[in-house]
């Protein structure tokens, strides 16, 4: 079987090739293959170059597609609508994608998700959707500040949220890809088991650090001058905004989903995850 990881420069990509190194038939895609440091052996996959899909895919039964959502909506559902098409095209015969959990409809970026999601329902391969919840590891830039601090901050208000590891999505991930059939037509939710939030996180950095840590709610217009000061990108705003605003309302801590059957074990905290980091 030829197994092709999408989006391996980084991230969960890379976490997953980890899991897939000893298996045979694997190959990672990405837009700078030279730069990979994988023990696979690489392709040339930019999503931005519809021809080097073509020629990507050549051969792969199975693909990983990881979302390629840094950009706006038009740009990103135009790289996933050419992934699929090219998959199609190569005879590819099953696609799982990193999806966005169903509690995340409310967020910016979850429009290119749900997209995506329609496009391979009404394709023609079989495919597994993988509905990732936020990552616990997005807490970290967050927490090391808190721990330097004294105070985590953001305008989370009393929201929490159900954050997974990373390393137990690419667990699940790395499962479904090297044996996808019993998944095939599957959507799967993949969120933390516990929902946590501002003051959580804070008594876990100060658990982790000996230190005294306190949460402090700030506003989303205070988020949003700190993120235009510090020069991030007009596309990137609203997705960090939306994503405090959806916590606070209280829309992702559902924490029902099928990660620990999945795991066949019980998911790792998110609290230690973050703790792990700042200790």
């Amino acid at each position: 079987m030829l197994i092709l990881v999408t989006g391996a420069s980084g991230g969960l990509g890379s976490l997953v090739l980890e899991r897939l190194a000893e298996h045979q038939g694997v190959w990672a895609g990405s837009r700078t293959p030279d730069q990979l440091s994988v023990n696979v052996p690489t392709r040339l996959v930019d999503f931005d170059d519809p021809a080097s899909l073509t020629k990507g895919f050549e051969g792969a039964e199975v693909v990983l597609l990881i979302s390629a959502g840094y950009a706006e909506d038009d740009v990103v559902i135009a790289r996933h609508g050419a992934a699929i098409d090219a998959a199609e095209q190569a005879g590819v015969g099953h696609i799982v994608y990193t999806s966005l959990s169903a509690a995340g409809d409310h967020l910016a970026f979850a429009l290119a998700h749900r997209w995506t999601e329609r496009r391979l329902m009404a394709g023609r391969t079989d495919w597994t959707i993988l509905r990732n919840g936020i990552y616990a590891e997005m807490s970290i830039p967050g927490a090391a500040e808190a721990a330097a601090t004294g105070r985590f901050t953001g305008p989370l208000g009393e929201g929490r949220l159900a954050a997974v590891a990373r390393e137990d999505l690419a667990d699940v991930t790395a499962k479904i890809v090297a044996k996808p059939a019993s998944h095939g037509g599957k959507i799967y939710e993949l969120v933390g088991e516990h929902a946590v939030g501002g003051a959580d996180i804070a008594r876990a950095v100060a658990e982790a650090t000996g230190k005294d840590v306190v949460y402090e709610p700030g506003t989303l217009a205070q988020l949003r001058e700190a993120l235009t000061t510090a020069g991030v990108p007009g596309w990137q705003i609203p997705i960090v905004v939306s994503t405090y605003s959806v916590i606070a309302a209280g829309f992702m801590a559902e924490t029902a989903g099928d990660l620990a059957d999945l795991l066949g074990r019980a998911p790792r905290s998110a609290l230690d995850v973050i703790a792990t980091a700042v200790a």
